[in-house]
């Protein structure tokens, strides 16, 4: 194999490289590690990026230095500390047994490994075979303190990526505490750039924002135990001229679940750090003498040819080295859930109606939803009570399941293993499974409460109840909901001064649940939720192929959602269900066609009421399940390119392409309509300009130049809400 990972003894240059990327640094002055270039490939470095000496004022130097002009302040780095004269955010702080926070981690040495090292309890990008990468492994020390830092560095021989994680070992024979520790850092030399992050709330998650970035230092985070709905784990820094498909871009995304933080910031002199990683808010993590402490892993892109790019890197690696499920590659079934139709309010021969409405529209899964289990009625009883209510299923859950079976569908049921309800017989058994601080009244959300998973028994107790159900009903498929966020933060299981670690440990022992699971039971397909999207993140997709991607099922509020999740998220790991109208969340009413045009653009489902349903509608429901079942493996597994956006036009437009440019499908949208409408054209992308493509509906043929270069006007709607989708096959294929 080529090597992707070359180290310079004379100049103490690490250059990270493939056909697309380099990534370069050096061991500077005083040990510390000097960030030099992360950009399209160079063949060789020559020293252009060297550190500029200058003497500025109140930027310290180094210790016994009397040399003015270098400071770590000013230093473009690769992996900070505090306390050493550089007053930027660091990237690790550590109280020591002294009770100082001081730090000098300096180069020690460094190993190049073949292919990519997993992480201990953590999910992480992986490789097939040790020829597709290669890994570095730069030591850093602190000679005071004995403290090491193993700052691991993966590049892939073909993509425009790097992931980035730390090691942390404690080899004095002192504890310290972990005060932050990013899973990286990188600074770059003064350019303009704008940010983009993806903020939102529940029902409205990833509303993609886009400023200047201006001096002083920023934030992006979660303090909520989990991504959360109200900030994706995802920045991009982008060129200000930076569109779809042209700029620099760079991206950066953390393969985690539980608090974050994205801190930017410009300095004085225009430089910009970008440091990313577990949030420090209330986060201390005792290192005893001679422990290790494993961060999470970040990955970082770079495109030169815009977001879409960015979008295609991360796409790709999710789809193949995030996902590792035997569903990685598999068509997802076309599901009707239950939930908007019933509620919790059904018993087992209202739903078979639904089930045999669904046999009968080529739907290929039932999933039950919230309400089978306990003695669920409403959401103030029953959760941690993972037994099938016999009020509902008298004959058990099995009976249902197997009339599911015979009509030739799949099943799937939903859980949320990690709440607890104060009126369940588990509470009643193990009050001290809730999570909550001694003294206080925990408090609710949504009228439920936590378990503590960073107990082993507490797991342990939620997955054998889980399995029993899972072994005795025969289930296809589980939705595995989180319907609050973390509070009450504190273990019985831990002492006062390891309270600290709650948070992450929380994330550790969902980990451990989810990698039990899933090994034990590979031919259940899982998916995530989280009150919708908001626990939306790679950490979950490495265990679950695909989440719910919102609570609010309103195709014009989707457009939105499902455009700005595309940025990091590929459709192949997002769920979308057509539901009624008037829309539960919105009250808006739009189109059986527009609600299916945009649920189709993911891995589809219904969430309504078959029964309720016209003749007609029915019947477009079945030519809908039959058209998407046509293009599913396109749309799921295709190439995904954004084409214009809901958050800057008046509707939006976006294409699915095969890898090898013979067919596409492209859905266009109009949000409102007007007495004089502009005309506006979509131009599609990454088509073959010498092949020609037929429109399958209308059977007129057009030249890939023609459709990326010209571009077709849009409809001319009178009707707010309006869609349309295009189906292209080539004609000289080759």
């Amino acid at each position: 194999m080529t090597n992707l990972v070359e180290f310079d003894e004379n100049t103490k240059t690490f250059h990270l490289h493939n056909d697309l990327i380099s990534y370069i640094f050096q061991v500077e002055e005083g040990g510390l590690l000097s960030h030099l270039y992360f950009g399209k490939r160079v063949k060789q470095y020559h020293g252009l990026m060297k550190y500029q000496r200058a003497d500025r004022g109140f930027s310290g130097n180094l210790p016994g230095s009397l040399d003015r002009t270098f400071s770590p302040d000013t230093l473009l780095q690769e992996y900070s500390s505090s306390g050493i004269d550089d007053y930027r955010t660091p990237a690790v702080i550590v109280r020591q047994a002294d009770g100082s926070y001081s730090s000098r981690f300096q180069f020690d040495s460094y190993e190049i490994q073949a292919g990519k090292p997993m992480l201990d309890g953590l999910p992480s990008a992986f490789t097939e075979n040790d020829s597709e990468a290669q890994t570095l492994i730069v030591t850093l020390r602190d000679e005071v303190t004995q403290m090491k830092l193993d700052l691991l560095y993966t590049i892939y021989e073909d993509r425009a990526l790097v992931t980035r994680s730390v090691k942390v070992e404690n080899q004095s024979d002192n504890e310290v505490f972990l005060k932050k520790i990013a899973s990286m850092q990188i600074d770059f030399p003064n350019q303009k750039f704008d940010v983009i992050n993806l903020p939102g709330a529940h029902a409205s998650e990833r509303q993609m924002e886009r400023s200047r970035l201006n001096r002083g230092l920023r934030s992006f985070e979660s303090r909520r135990g989990s991504t959360s709905h109200q900030m994706n784990n995802f920045i991009a820094l982008t060129s200000p001229d930076a569109t779809e498909d042209q700029g620099d871009v760079y991206g950066f995304s953390l393969i985690y679940s539980g608090n974050f933080k994205f801190e930017v910031e410009r300095d004085p002199i225009q430089q910009t750090r970008v440091v990313a990683g577990i949030n420090d808010y209330n986060f201390s993590w005792k290192l005893k003498a001679h422990e290790t402490f494993q961060t999470p892993e970040a990955v970082m892109v770079y495109s030169p040819t815009g977001l879409n790019g960015m979008s295609q890197t991360f796409h790709h690696l999710i789809k193949e080295r995030i996902v590792r499920s035997r569903f990685q590659n598999m068509d997802r079934p076309i599901l009707v859930n239950n939930w908007e139709a019933t509620f919790m309010d059904f018993t087992e021969d209202q739903l078979k109606p639904i089930v045999d409405d669904a046999k009968k529209l080529g739907i290929e899964m039932f999933v039950l939803d919230d309400g089978w289990f306990g003695h669920r009625d409403d959401d103030n009883s029953s959760l941690g009570d993972w037994y099938v209510d016999k009020r509902k299923f008298p004959d058990g859950l099995r009976h249902f399941v197997d009339y599911v079976h015979d009509q030739g569908l799949k099943f799937g049921l939903w859980f949320e293993p990690e709440m607890i309800s104060f009126d369940s017989d588990l509470y009643r058994e193990h009050p001290d499974y809730l999570m909550q601080v001694p003294n206080r009244a925990p408090s609710p959300s949504r009228n439920e409460y936590l378990l503590d998973l960073t107990r082993e028994d507490v797991r342990e107790n939620i997955i054998n109840q889980v399995e029993k159900v899972l072994r005795e009903n025969a289930v296809d498929y589980v939705k595995w909901d989180m319907n609050r966020h973390l509070s009450d933060i504190y273990s019985q299981a831990l002492p006062a001064d390891q309270q600290g670690e709650v948070y992450h440990r929380y994330v550790l022992g969902l980990y451990a649940m989810l990698e039990k699971l899933t090994a034990d039971f590979p031919d259940i397909l899982f998916e995530g939720c989280s009150g919708g999207g908001g626990r939306f993140d790679m950490g979950i997709t490495y265990y679950m192929p695909q989440t719910w991607t919102s609570d609010n099922t309103d195709a014009v509020a989707r457009q939105r959602i499902q455009y700005a999740t595309s940025l990091v998220y590929p459709p192949s790991v997002m769920t979308a269900h057509v539901s009624v109208a008037p829309n539960q969340q919105t009250g808006r009413i739009t189109s059986l066609e527009t609600r299916a045009t945009c649920a189709m653009s993911a891995i589809f489902g219904y969430e309504l009421d078959l029964t309720q349903m016209s003749a007609e509608e029915q019947a477009e429901v079945k030519k809908q399940v039959e058209w998407y079942k046509s293009v599913r493996h396109l749309i799921q597994f295709g190439d995904f390119y954004r084409l214009t956006s809901p958050f800057e036009d008046n509707g939006c437009a976006w294409m699915f392409v095969s890898p090898d440019q013979n067919e596409v499908v492209v859905d266009t949208f109009q949000t409102m309509s007007s007495a004089q409408p502009l005309s506006t054209i979509t131009k599609l992308v990454n088509l073959d300009p010498n092949k020609q493509y037929q429109d399958l509906e209308t059977k007129k043929i057009y030249g890939g130049d023609e459709l990326m270069y010209m571009g077709f006007f849009n409809p001319l709607y009178h009707h707010d809400y309006a869609s349309k989708k295009y189906h292209f096959k080539a004609l000289n294929r080759h």
